[in-house]
């Protein structure tokens, strides 16, 4: 199982420099499990960015995968991650929504970087057209 954090959906969606690194967990969506504050990141992002359309489109892709909502178990396993690895709230609830489905996380945050079970790569600025 693989979850791909905010960030990482963002370069894939956009067709950014880590793209093809994510793609192989995203095009894979019997393997994906997507928590819905990623939901919601890459929502408020696009929309902030794009428009409402491509918004929903990048929701659709997403939803491709298995969409877990914020459970208790999940709140509090978080809340131990945000403190143990000084993570801010929804990449806390990232980390402990793979930790629960023993899953790998994906990411170009360095904050995950050296932590048990993820694939990091580093996040690299668009080039300049």
């Amino acid at each position: 199982m693989n979850v791909v954090d905010s960030s990482a959906w963002l370069d894939y969606l956009s067709n950014g420099p880590n793209a093809d690194f994510f793609a192989p967990p995203i095009e894979r969506p019997s393997e994906l499990v997507v928590p819905s504050v990623s939901v919601y990141e890459v929502f408020k992002k696009v929309l902030q960015q794009r428009s409402e359309l491509e918004a929903l489109q990048a929701i659709n892709v997403m939803q491709q995968g298995r969409v877990v909502d914020l459970t208790a178990t999940i709140a509090l396993a978080a809340a131990k991650a945000s403190i143990d690895h000084h993570l801010p709230f929804a990449d806390a609830v990232i980390l402990a929504t793979a930790h629960a489905y023993n899953a790998t996380l994906w990411t170009q945050d360095q904050h995950f970087d050296g932590l048990k079970n993820v694939k990091y790569r580093k996040h690299l600025k668009k080039r300049a057209k």
